[in-house]
């Protein structure tokens, strides 16, 4: 579904920089990549409205078109028809114009989704968190297909698998056990300092301005 931030609706971005951040991305997306846990959906539902662009929430995208929940999809269908689905829905939000994407964690593993993210010129961003803290918040609500036996160990298999893939996104930000509006203003950084590299090096000389 997609959101303009929390509550449904599209607000401002809050400040001058923010708005300059904004604008550099035109007409491109955030994607937000990485393992379950690690905080895509909450830090894109607070990043988006900084940006003043919609945020979306790609498995709540798939659990719309096909009608039931992903766990459902994967007892019915199996994992190859889910991540089939999964890549032609994605890539249709990508199609759709600039927003902040929250993507499933196997979706960035898949090839001709990360050719797809660079085709329409999103800006892939992975959330990389350290495995204490991605059990500690998967384990609050388990309902993730592919953790439902030796949750632990299913999770150190598929960092080990996953994490050498996350590492070629276009920008790495730590996920750790802070407040998520620092996350969200550690990606803005990150953000201007690709799109805009002077703003970037003129924060770092004058803090008190920075995003």
């Amino acid at each position: 579904m997609m959101r303009f931030g929390q509550g449904g609706k599209k607000d401002e971005a809050g400040d001058e920089p923010a708005r300059r951040l904004s604008a550099a991305l035109d007409s491109r997306s955030v994607v937000l990549v990485g393992m379950p846990g690690c905080g895509k959906s909450a830090v894109g539902r607070r990043l988006a409205p900084r940006l003043g662009i919609p945020f979306v929430d790609a498995d709540e995208e798939i659990e719309r078109a096909a009608g039931k929940p992903i766990t459902d999809i994967f007892k019915d269908h199996g994992e190859p028809y889910f991540r089939d689905g999964e890549r032609r829905v994605i890539a249709r939000l990508l199609a759709a114009g600039p927003q902040v994407l929250a993507t499933g964690g196997g979706a960035f593993m898949v090839a001709e989704t990360r050719d797809n993210i660079r085709r329409f010129g999103g800006i892939s961003v992975w959330l990389k968190a350290e495995l204490p803290l991605l059990m500690r918040r998967v384990l609050k609500k388990n309902n993730r297909p592919l953790l439902m036996n030796d949750p632990e160990a299913s999770m150190k298999r598929l960092m080990a698998i996953r994490y050498p893939v996350y590492a070629t996104a276009d920008i790495t930000v730590e996920s750790r056990e802070v407040p998520h509006e620092v996350v969200v203003g550690e990606v803005m950084n990150a953000l201007t300092a690709r799109l805009m590299p002077k703003q970037a090096a003129d924060a770092e000389m004058n803090p008190g301005e920075a995003t």
